[in-house]
């Protein structure tokens, strides 16, 4: 037989090892890229808390619902009159230009 294999030549034999082999690099493949993974994934909540923390000391605080900023080394009683004081200001201010308006356009 010319054309065929012959059945004398001896066909080399498969061991188990030689089967396994490329099952066993891609196994270490994969557990490489899970290993990067979880380095990735371990350095993000490390990097999350970090700035929780750094946020929280500037009295910004993440909620469910948002941001919340907080105010620091402000009175509310200060705050409040201040804000007051400035509210009534632009009032008065604006108020008596509508008054002299209307005066005027009475007389």
């Amino acid at each position: 037989m010319a054309w065929g294999k012959s059945k004398s030549a001896t066909a080399p034999s498969s061991s188990t090892l030689g089967q396994i082999l490329p099952l066993l690099i891609t196994l270490m493949f994969l557990a490489g890229i899970a290993f990067v993974g979880y380095q990735i994934y371990e350095s993000l909540l490390k990097i999350k808390t970090q700035a929780k923390k750094q946020m929280g000391n500037k009295n910004v605080v993440f909620t469910k619902d948002g941001v919340r900023v907080g105010i620091k080394h402000v009175d509310s009683e200060v705050y409040v009159d201040k804000t007051q004081s400035w509210v009534v200001k632009a009032w008065n201010l604006s108020g008596s230009d509508v008054k002299d308006k209307s005066k005027k356009k009475t007389k």
